[in-house]
């Protein structure tokens, strides 16, 4: 296969919409596996996991919507919608991690929510990894915004992964919190750039 760069734009474009097709499904699924993880261990911060795959799907679906045209005007609403959505994320991870840590809640140990956080993981990074790319070759700014959603998403669900194990194994809940408080300032950069930065 050739080079991305010298790949025709067609091609570019339907690796686009497979990224965010692939992205769309893998959270709708993740939605109810994380209800199931979150109301069995009684886990605020899976339970919040979820509201971040629905912001995921909103932000794919802006994604999907900004490929099937062309215009800048287009382009700059689908930056925006996708801003709201990182400003939505931090909002989420900063008032669940202050409350998580201002009540001291303790959720319970859940197998199935290491599992799913450390695949979501994993496929979230190798999706944002190829969004960056292809967004790139296309110099497409809405494929590569949203790829740094997805990117936060797979760094969220990391976060999520290393503070269940810490509780399975050492107790320490509030590992999730303070790791949340550094996302929180990461979707905050995002924010000011998509309104306020140059593209």
């Amino acid at each position: 296969m050739s080079d991305v760069n010298e790949t025709p734009r067609q091609t570019l474009l339907r690796r686009g919409f497979a990224l965010e097709y692939v992205t769309l499904g893998w959270n709708v699924v993740g939605i109810f596996v994380l209800a199931v993880a979150a109301i069995s261990a009684k886990s605020v911060a899976l339970a919040g996991f979820g509201l971040d795959s629905l912001i995921e799907i909103g932000a794919s679906t802006v994604v999907i919507w900004e490929l099937s045209g062309t215009g800048e005007d287009r382009q700059r609403r689908a930056l925006k919608l996708i801003g709201v959505g990182f400003a939505l994320l931090a909002l989420y991870l900063l008032v669940q991690s202050t409350f998580v840590l201002g009540t001291g809640f303790h959720p319970h140990h859940s197998p199935l929510g290491i599992v799913w956080t450390a695949i979501t993981a994993a496929a979230m990074f190798a999706l944002a990894f190829g969004k960056a790319r292809t967004g790139a070759a296309l110099d497409n700014p809405v494929l590569k915004t949203e790829g740094r959603v997805t990117l936060i998403d797979g760094l969220l669900a990391a976060a999520v992964l290393i503070s269940l194990v810490l509780n399975a194994l050492a107790g320490w809940w509030f590992a999730d919190p303070l790791a949340g408080f550094v996302l929180v300032y990461y979707a905050i950069r995002e924010v000011r750039e998509i309104f306020f930065g140059e593209h």
